[in-house]
């Protein structure tokens, strides 16, 4: 998993609440397991008509925002069914961190295993992000993992919470995979001891 330390990038603006999974990936989408090649199909009913051309009203399909790698949303993002398939989507298209003031918990936990960070701050502070990216490219926005602070364009940092053992996940680009191999050696070892004691259960035929 990429490491997360700290985001310079454009943020995109989603002033909705309740932006729940089907919304995020739509569940035809969900016929594969590869994590990659799903971005294209990210929001994929407010995206695009029903003969596949972009709806011109809808963020992402609009200049800067095409290369958004922040989103600014509202209330409860993420609800609805746990599909991991909704922070592969996000990051496939680019987003690597959502701004929101709550998020539904399993959507949430799945971030963190994906390498997405979901940061909440009060609405206000949403709408206030939200006028930020509106001004465009030129209006960059920051995030600071290590420091736990998000930087407007205008200097201003505003601090976030996150629980420290996430943010240690995060910041040393560890899945659960990532976590597992940290101990290789004591496996390894566990290994050699029970196949010298126990050389039946690697011997068998199955």
């Amino acid at each position: 998993m990429r490491a997360f330390t700290t985001l310079t990038g454009i943020a995109a603006p989603m002033p909705l609440a309740n932006v729940d999974t089907d919304k995020i990936i739509p569940g035809r989408f969900l016929k594969t397991i590869q994590r990659t090649g799903l971005g294209k199909h990210l929001f994929a009913n407010m995206r695009y008509e029903d003969d596949g051309s972009e709806k011109p009203d809808f963020v992402l399909n609009q200049e800067p925002y095409r290369q958004a790698e922040i989103l600014v949303a509202y209330e409860n993002f993420g609800c609805g069914s746990s599909r991991e398939h909704a922070p592969w989507a996000l990051l496939d298209f680019g987003i690597r961190c959502v701004i929101a003031p709550d998020f539904a918990d399993i959507f949430h936990n799945n971030s963190f295993k994906n390498g997405v960070l979901p940061v909440k701050l009060p609405r206000e502070i949403c709408e206030q992000l939200m006028e930020d990216a509106r001004l465009g490219a030129n209006s960059r926005i920051t995030i600071d993992l290590e420091r736990q602070v998000v930087v407007r364009p205008n200097g201003e940092e505003i601090p976030f919470t996150i629980d420290p053992f996430r943010r240690h996940l995060l910041l040393n680009g560890l899945d659960d995979i990532g976590q597992t191999m940290q101990h290789a050696p004591a496996i390894d070892g566990f290994e050699a001891k029970q196949r010298a004691a126990q050389p039946w259960l690697y011997d068998a035929k199955v």
